[in-house]
């Protein structure tokens, strides 16, 4: 069993903090993505776990024992930089070969241990080659290789496929999920790329600001945010997110704004927002229902730009009376062009309610009989 521990790690660049309090798990085999934007701590995370940054405060943990200040070359890990950094020296077999070289494995095991590695990343047609004369996707299969060919107990990999065109990344991210799976490896993964944070990890840790944000499974992330930072960051285009306020009490749960004339009905807001304060209505773009005539509960739209996405259409639309767009995914059979009047109705199960001040979620605990508007400000 392989499991990953971090203890409350900290680590400051003198009066910058890189990472804060980090406090997670990375279970036995499974595939951690630390998924967030440029800067927000999650390679200085990773760093602390490799031995290549020394964390200021906390303990980092590989099945119970404490690795914190164990030299790099001691705590059984693998890495994949994003810079692959194959030595233009040697040849394809010498570079996926030289981690047992320096281990001391006789030439015969080595070279046998290299073809089953080639073999199983379907490269073995390419152990004769010069790293130079290789392909971006053959070079990262290549550095795959040398770092898995230890059998490392932990797998890392920081921003690995970065440099590779859209075509390519979804080629290799198929050939890492298979690969890690078969081989039941611990890995924890960078990305600031989403889709490849969904596709490839049974558990994303977000991170903001050096800290962690949301810990949970791809559907637990997307569909059930903790936050308004999640809530946006997760999800293209983002959520679309509106600052509102209850209505007075009627039949139905109205949002609208007070500088605009557009409203919503919306089901189930929580107890705990009441009929002055703001706070902050979020729905993503695939969960308004899109009419082309009014309908009771939907909000009045212009459409201002279209695009056509094969088997549905993305929206760009103004609220009626409010100057800020927000997107919209149509079926594609739905005939809108630019300039169209729509009617917006929002999905009740898939609006979220923000605090205004801390982003935090606001759980729907509650139905409420109440309604609600929005004010003029704007997150």
């Amino acid at each position: 069993m392989v499991r990953v521990r971090y203890d409350d790690v900290t680590k400051r660049y003198g009066n910058e903090i890189g990472a804060k309090d980090i406090d997670i798990t990375v279970e036995d085999g499974e595939f951690a993505v630390l998924l967030g934007p440029s800067g927000c701590g999650k390679t200085t995370t990773l760093r602390c776990l490799a031995g290549l940054t020394d964390p200021t405060e906390g303990e980092i943990r590989i099945d119970g024992t404490d690795i914190t200040d164990r030299h790099p070359k001691n705590r059984d890990i693998a890495m994949v930089f994003q810079e692959l950094a194959l030595y233009p020296h040697m040849g394809v077999a010498a570079n996926i070969g030289y981690p047992l070289k320096v281990e001391g494995v006789d030439k015969k095991a080595r070279r046998e241990r290299v073809e089953e590695v080639a073999e199983t990343l379907d490269i073995g047609e390419l152990l004769d080659r010069e790293t130079d004369e290789l392909s971006g996707g053959q070079r990262q299969r290549v550095a795959i290789g040398r770092a898995i060919i230890r059998r490392p107990s932990v797998f890392l990999m920081d921003e690995p496929l970065a440099s590779l065109d859209a075509k390519l990344k979804v080629e290799m991210r198929n050939e890492i999920k298979k690969l890690q799976r078969e081989l039941g490896i611990t890995t924890l993964y960078v990305t600031h790329d989403q889709e490849e944070a969904m596709t490839l990890g049974d558990k994303l840790i977000v991170m903001n600001d050096g800290t962690v944000q949301q810990v949970g499974t791809p559907a637990e992330v997307y569909h059930d945010p903790t936050n308004q930072f999640v809530a946006g960051f997760i999800g293209s285009p983002s959520m679309n997110f509106l600052r509102v306020r209850r209505k007075a009490p009627v039949s139905q749960r109205v949002v609208a704004a007070d500088d605009a004339t557009f409203s919503f009905s919306v089901e189930g807001l929580p107890t705990a927002v009441d009929d002055t304060d703001p706070f902050v209505l979020g729905v993503r773009p695939q969960y308004f229902s899109v009419h082309q005539s009014p309908i009771d509960g939907a909000a009045k739209a212009k459409v201002t730009v279209t695009e056509p996405m094969g088997d549905e259409q993305l929206l760009t639309v103004q609220l009626d009376g409010d100057g800020r767009e927000i997107a919209v995914r149509a079926p594609f059979d739905v005939a809108i062009t630019r300039g169209d009047t729509i009617w917006l109705g929002v999905s009740d199960e898939r609006a979220y309610v923000f605090d205004v001040e801390t982003g935090a979620r606001i759980r729907q605990t509650e139905l409420s009989t109440d309604t609600a508007v929005p004010t003029g400000s704007r997150p």
